[in-house]
């Protein structure tokens, strides 16, 4: 029941739209342009650099703080699996994110929101390692898709690596089942990252830059 809870507690904190609201705000439906995403990316590309940095800075958080209400309401009844129901409750978020039923679940890709996660797991060798695969791939390339699938592969790689080490303390039964959530929240995020890795391939895949300064002068 706990898991049910966790990923109710999660879709309901990832259906706030920061990219939507903020298109509404400023008198557009993000989701009409540019990609038709409403997500970091699009906000950047769309509104500019600040709402790009807000979009990214908003949807991490809302994942930060529903993985702390639902520690604060298990940490004592449940303080064993504390970081498998906070995977519960990122996983909801990020389907509240990118199925939001009031939008007609057309939301965003889930990567802010995976950021989200990442830090709200608290393991500092997985944010440092995910930090450096996201901005060195997309500082390199250009490419905000390719950081993000990198992104994605690393937190279900180095989890599993950590786990298995023995470096969250728990039973094989409960590590086996966080696996089990990330690999399927990992495939969610290349399936909706199909085109982008279509178009990668085909070398059509659209560059990102931080601003109009650093853009022409590549």
């Amino acid at each position: 029941m706990e898991r049910v809870i966790c990923l109710l507690i999660g879709y309901v904190f990832g259906m706030f739209q920061t990219a939507y609201l903020y298109g509404k705000a400023n008198g557009i439906d993000i989701r009409t342009k540019g990609s038709g995403n409403a997500g970091t990316t699009n906000a950047l590309r769309t509104l500019g650099l600040k709402a790009g940095l807000i979009t990214f800075a908003c949807d991490a958080l809302k994942c930060l703080l529903a993985v702390l209400v639902t520690w604060l309401i298990f940490r004592n009844s449940h303080p064993e699996i504390t970081k498998l129901l906070g995977i519960y409750t990122s996983a909801g978020v990020i389907l509240g994110h990118n199925y939001p039923f009031y939008l007609k679940f057309k939301g965003g890709k889930g990567i802010a929101a995976t950021a989200g996660m990442i830090i709200a797991f608290l393991d500092w060798h997985l944010i440092v390692i995910g930090l450096i695969c996201f901005f060195g791939l997309f500082l390199t390339t250009h490419y905000v898709s390719l950081g993000s699938l990198a992104l994605s592969a690393e937190f279900l790689i180095g989890v599993l690596v950590s786990g298995q080490m023995g470096l969250y303390h728990m039973e094989q039964p409960a590590l086996n089942e966080m696996y089990f959530i990330i690999v399927l929240l990992t495939v969610m995020t290349f399936f909706k990252h199909r085109g982008n890795i279509v178009r990668l391939i085909r070398g059509e895949e659209r560059k990102t830059y931080l601003s109009k300064k650093q853009k022409s002068d590549l």
